[in-house]
């Protein structure tokens, strides 16, 4: 029996199987197998890590990656680069250091100690800048810091000595900053440590600007300072009659009086003694302070001897700032005037000490004779600068006025050669 149907008798079309394990069957595919696709390209080999990336901790796996097979945990760059940005822990050191207010006392306490040795200096200011900068200077330490700085000034001339003139400098120019938390007296006082420290030792520069700044200052702390009185100069003259005398008196100190001054410290216990055996028995059961009348009148009694005490010492106070203030600024004078050799100082030094002489009333008797001294000194210096004369003396000229001078005497020929033996002066070929 015949049929047109051209696929009769054949199996119904199915998916390519894979070939048998045994792989003798006979029958073949339909289709020959696909091409093997090719080898990937090896991937490049990534940078070695720095030093610094080794330090960092690994961030925790997922299990994506714990799941994947080890060929896959090959890296790329673009991998290492997203691996570089995962957020992780780094190595960080502290700069700071959390003392507590006591540790900072006695850090203090340590400084005071040594900043006043010349040798010592610039490590302890270094220390005292040191703290600071990490703001341990506050209002429960700040009696000791200034205790440190106390310490420092001892010796006013010694911040001028060009060994520690940039660290007394840097120190006071900090400390400046911490100023506003000293009371009044201090700071009186630091105003005083600063124009010794900071001011004179910029008139050292060879910056012209900061030069002019200093000068700048000091005129200005000129012009406020009161007018001496006779009372000033009085006090100056015993000041000095003072010293003067005790320095007699300690060369020709010897084992004598100080067996005497020992041999009459008993008389002052004993004399003490007995005036405080006088008080007990004047009251001796206290029944005085029960007195009502007594004791209003007492207190009324103390509260003036307190104020007349306090008003004394704030005039003491004064006079000694004042007398202070002005020694700092005729110091100040002094240093520049030494500077007056450097021809780029010179018109700035002489506006500072005309600024001087003109208000020398200012100043108390030895300070106005060493004013004056310095002004006769530098206008005689100003006097030679107008003559064409250097402040040693000597003709101030440049190398071209040196030139015209030399070839002045020279002979220039016909042919303008000089020194030909021509007729010609110099002076005509040069002008």
């Amino acid at each position: 029996m015949s049929s047109n149907d051209l696929f009769d008798g054949l199996p119904p079309p199915t998916a390519a199987r894979p070939p048998p394990a045994g792989g003798g069957g006979r029958e073949a595919s339909p289709s020959p197998p696909p091409p093997a696709a090719p080898a990937p390209a090896p991937a490049p080999v990534p940078r070695p890590a720095l030093k610094s990336s080794l330090k960092r901790s690994k961030p925790s796996p997922s299990p994506d990656t714990t799941s994947s097979p080890p060929a896959a945990t090959v890296a790329t760059p673009t991998a290492a680069a997203e691996e570089g940005n995962v957020p992780g822990k780094r190595l960080r050191f502290r700069t700071t250091v959390d003392a507590s207010e006591t540790q900072i006392i006695e850090a203090m306490q340590k400084i005071t100690s040594h900043i006043g040795n010349p040798s010592k200096f610039s490590k302890a200011s270094k220390l005292a800048l040191q703290l600071i900068e990490a703001g341990s200077v506050k209002p429960g330490t700040i009696s000791h810091f200034f205790a440190v700085l106390k310490a420092a000034m001892s010796s006013p001339g010694a911040c001028n000595e060009p060994s520690v003139r940039a660290d007394y400098h840097t120190l006071f120019t900090a400390a400046q900053g911490v100023a506003e938390m000293l009371d009044q007296q201090q700071k009186n006082q630091f105003d005083i440590w600063v124009l010794h420290a900071v001011v004179a030792n910029d008139l050292f520069t060879d910056d012209s600007f900061v030069f002019s700044k200093a000068v700048g200052k000091v005129k200005d702390a000129i012009s406020a300072l009161p007018t001496a009185t006779v009372e000033d100069d009085n006090d100056e003259a015993a000041a000095l009659a003072v010293a003067s005398k005790t320095s007699i008196t300690e060369n020709k100190a010897d084992d004598s009086v100080a067996t005497s001054a020992s041999n009459s410290l008993p008389d002052d216990s004993t004399h003490a003694a007995s005036s405080n055996s006088r008080e007990e028995s004047s009251d001796p059961f206290g029944l005085d302070g029960l007195l009502e009348n007594k004791s209003k009148k007492s207190e009324r009694a103390r509260e003036k001897t307190v104020a007349a005490l306090n008003r004394t010492a704030d005039e003491e106070e004064s006079k000694r700032y004042l007398k202070s203030r002005r020694e700092a600024l005729l110091k100040c004078l002094e240093i520049a005037a030494r500077r007056y050799r450097i021809p780029w100082t010179q018109t700035a030094i002489d506006i500072f000490a005309k600024h001087a002489y003109d208000n020398v009333n200012r100043f108390t008797r030895q300070q106005r004779d060493a004013i004056e001294k310095l002004w006769n000194s530098i206008r005689e210096q100003q006097i030679r600068r107008k003559q064409g004369k250097s402040a040693s003396g000597k003709l101030d000229v440049n190398a071209f006025e040196r030139l015209q001078e030399k070839y002045a005497h020279e002979k220039i020929s016909i042919r303008h050669a000089v020194g030909g033996g021509g007729e010609r002066r110099a002076t005509q070929w040069l002008g």
